[in-house]
């Protein structure tokens, strides 16, 4: 579900930026087959739920070859193979833009841009579409790194390395998640966050006190946690050294601590850091 809503997502940035007249894609569920699932501009339904199987048509080449892919008039081409004449007519496409979303050498999706006339696809929609689907990309290795560290935090529940990693995986997560363009993503690796902190704490450890920080003031701490010193810390979040400081200082007087080691041993109990 949160992958279908990635790929809505890039494919209404792209029209809208580009001017395509249409643009579709889904993502692979199977080897070499993908099923087209989110449509974004369409007048018909004739895409929806479309079958693309690796090599064929268009899409099928893109999986195949792993790279973009495009036709002036897909009706002529004669360079991709034709199963899917009958549903590109109906929705009358002409020019066709397809990029695959590559994740560790696996093609996951394919993106596609179109439009209703027989015209070249300029170079700034063919980038806006290859930015979209690394955008795509960049989703699915959050979401499958997350599932991997919970499921080995749930299989190791207690064991110290495994708390480690979650922790190194959190610090990873929260400096990603400024940098995350599409609000509801962040908001989701934000909150994944903070289950993840609350699996890292071993499962004698005292419940969380009800303590708040500002996100800043724990990327602070997340720093500090690792060893970073304050100018490392600065450079880190590209923040000032004395911004770093006042950052320290407030969380310190929240959690009522004195140094910066208390400050990160107070913070986890609190179920704020892994």
């Amino acid at each position: 579900m949160g992958e279908a809503v990635e790929m809505r997502a890039a494919l209404v940035r792209l029209r809208r930026s580009t001017g395509l007249t249409v643009a579709f894609g889904g993502l692979t569920h199977e080897a070499g087959q993908l099923r087209i699932a989110e449509l974004h501009g369409t007048s018909t339904s004739a895409l929806r739920g479309l079958g693309i199987s690796s090599g064929h048509g268009l899409g099928g080449k893109s999986i195949a070859m792993a790279r973009p892919c495009a036709v002036t008039d897909y009706h002529e081409a004669r360079h991709i193979s034709h199963e899917y004449d009958a549903a590109v007519a109906a929705e009358g496409l002409r020019s066709v833009l397809a990029v695959p979303v590559v994740v560790r050498r696996r093609v996951r999706g394919v993106l596609y841009g179109a439009l209703r006339s027989a015209l070249p696809i300029g170079e700034r929609a063919f980038d806006a579409a290859v930015a979209a689907a690394r955008d795509v990309e960049r989703a699915l290795v959050v979401r499958d790194e997350v599932r991997r560290l919970l499921a080995a935090a749930h299989g190791a529940a207690g064991v110290a390395e495994a708390r480690e990693e979650i922790r190194a995986a959190h610090g990873e997560l929260r400096a990603l998640a400024p940098r995350i363009v599409d609000a509801e993503l962040r908001e989701e690796v934000l909150a994944v966050c903070g289950r993840l902190a609350g699996t890292a704490r071993p499962v004698d450890a005292p419940a969380p006190q009800p303590v708040t920080l500002a996100p800043r003031e724990v990327d602070v701490l997340r720093c500090v946690a690792a060893g970073s010193t304050n100018a490392a810390t600065a450079k880190l979040l590209g923040l000032r050294p004395e911004t770093v400081k006042g950052y320290l200082r407030s969380a310190m007087r929240r959690l009522g601590t004195h140094t910066r080691l208390e400050a990160v041993v107070a913070a986890r109990h609190a179920g704020l850091l892994p």
